[in-house]
């Protein structure tokens, strides 16, 4: 090779190097974002992430490698919802991600144009999130969880477990979106169930102590803690709080239980979550929230914590151990 042909060379390749880095940062900036907006808090929510990365998977989409995520958490406040709704519309992400009643109000307040996927515990139908789970219409669609729906059942099998008790305890998170529908179809089936039932509510962690000094003084039976991000992002100090007072309490997700709850009954949580994420992925090839119907979860857990249950007294009844469907040693 001739010294000029080798120049040539070297300065081609030089030119190529230099044009490497460059490339790459145009990729990584040309990646299609999405944003997550929780109600919860990141710790006891790592189960369900772990779903919606599976689900996105199944979409062929992988985070840093072609998608980037922006994560918001707002931690059981409600009240930073809109910002940080705001700030994802600001930011142009490609597809909101949402995981409460919440939440999702306040993306659909935020924005009309970003396509708008929630997981999420109430009836989206009710909330006027959709206008019904076929023909979602408009720029929302996603999975109802029935979480917030299944408190009467939830009741149900808190009253069998401690099935001598009178009087039962509810605690419900009154700025929660879905509380007015939870709580009415707890005091049907107390009705039902000719059982007395004590409605509390709390609104921030220090409402707890004096909810289960109210526990123990209207000599409740048990505990039914109502579904919502607020209590499932603080469901340590709850299962603290049972414990200390000799509380047989039964709540919404598996993990509660497997964190020392005495009893759980709703949905899979991670794989709820995992079909919001092959729906956002969906979204990101193109297809059009109007075009996917909001689904039904199908996947239900109910879950007894067996050391628990001995930590409190209890015997678990034959009917109970016959539904069940986990106990943890």
């Amino acid at each position: 090779m001739s010294d000029l042909r080798r120049r040539e060379f070297i300065a081609l390749l030089g030119g190529a190097a230099a044009a490497w880095p460059l490339a790459a940062r145009a990729q990584q900036a040309a990646l299609p974002t999405i944003g997550l907006l929780l109600g919860g808090a990141p710790k006891p929510l790592q189960p369900a992430l772990a779903g919606f990365h599976r689900g996105l998977a199944e979409s062929g989409y992988v985070e840093s490698q072609n998608v980037t995520i922006e994560y918001r958490f707002a931690e059981g406040r409600f009240e930073r919802l809109p910002a940080l709704a705001a700030d994802l519309v600001r930011r142009q992400v490609g597809v909101m991600v949402v995981s409460s009643p919440d939440a999702a109000l306040a993306a659909k307040q935020a924005t009309a144009t970003i396509p708008i996927v929630f997981s999420i515990g109430g009836d989206p139908v009710q909330l006027g999130l959709v206008a019904s789970l076929s023909r979602p219409g408009g720029n929302v669609t996603g999975v109802f969880q029935f979480t917030a729906a299944l408190e009467a059942k939830r009741l149900g099998l808190l009253h069998e477990m401690v099935s001598k008790a009178n009087t039962l305890a509810a605690l419900v998170h009154a700025n929660y979106s879905g509380a007015e529908f939870q709580v009415r179809d707890m005091h049907e089936a107390a009705a039902r169930l000719n059982i007395q039932l004590v409605v509390l509510t709390a609104n921030s962690e220090n409402d707890f102590d004096a909810v289960f000094a109210r526990v123990a003084q209207q000599r409740a039976g048990g505990l039914l803690v109502c579904a919502s991000p607020f209590f499932y992002s603080r469901h340590e100090r709850l299962i603290a709080l049972a414990a200390h007072y000799s509380v047989p309490a039964i709540y919404e997700w598996r993990e509660i239980a497997a964190a020392g709850g005495l009893m759980s009954y709703g949905t899979n949580l991670p794989d709820a979550y995992r079909q919001a994420g092959a729906y956002a992925g969906r979204i990101l090839k193109g297809a059009k929230p109007a075009d996917l119907p909001a689904m039904q979860s199908t996947k239900f857990e109910f879950v007894i914590n067996l050391r628990t249950a001995k930590t409190l007294g209890l015997d678990i009844p034959a009917n109970l151990l016959s539904f069940v469907d986990e106990v943890i040693e």
